[in-house]
């Protein structure tokens, strides 16, 4: 895709045009499910259509942040404000929340992406929990 040059020849003096590309509009989305995956380390964000197809996505580190700050709150904040403002250019009105992971932003994302005016009909928590876990370590010998 891309632009297209359309070279003409008017008196012996070639003249170019550029022709930008048609801009199709999206189809309009009015709900869909807000994916937060919440280390210690970093906040991803996804948003995607009822069906689960992704629209867009955004983390902490993308957006700027690094080393102990994708970790924490605010950047999580920053994140969920991004994507809050795409999702309103492409209409949706209410999404359900999937929250995974026991980092800090796992709240503060959510609470930024509500105050941009998207209602939240539902919250889950699909963080794995281990049933015993791998075998712990041996003690140490001193």
């Amino acid at each position: 895709m891309g632009k297209k040059r359309i070279i003409e020849k008017t008196d012996g003096v070639a003249a170019e045009a550029v022709v930008a590309p048609v801009k199709t509009p999206k189809a309009r989305v009015t709900t869909g499910i807000l994916y937060v995956q919440s280390t210690y380390n970093n906040t991803k964000v996804t948003v995607t259509d009822s069906k689960g197809n992704t629209l867009f996505w955004s983390s902490s580190g993308s957006i700027g942040f690094k080393g102990a700050k994708k970790g924490t709150p605010f950047a999580a904040a920053k994140v969920a404000e991004l994507l809050a403002d795409k999702a309103i250019d492409l209409g949706i009105k209410e999404v359900d929340v999937v929250i995974k992971g026991v980092g800090s932003g796992r709240e503060s994302s959510v609470r930024a992406f509500s105050s941009k005016g998207i209602g939240i009909s539902g919250i889950r928590d699909v963080t794995p929990v281990p049933h015993n876990g791998p075998r712990p370590k041996k003690p140490r010998r001193v």
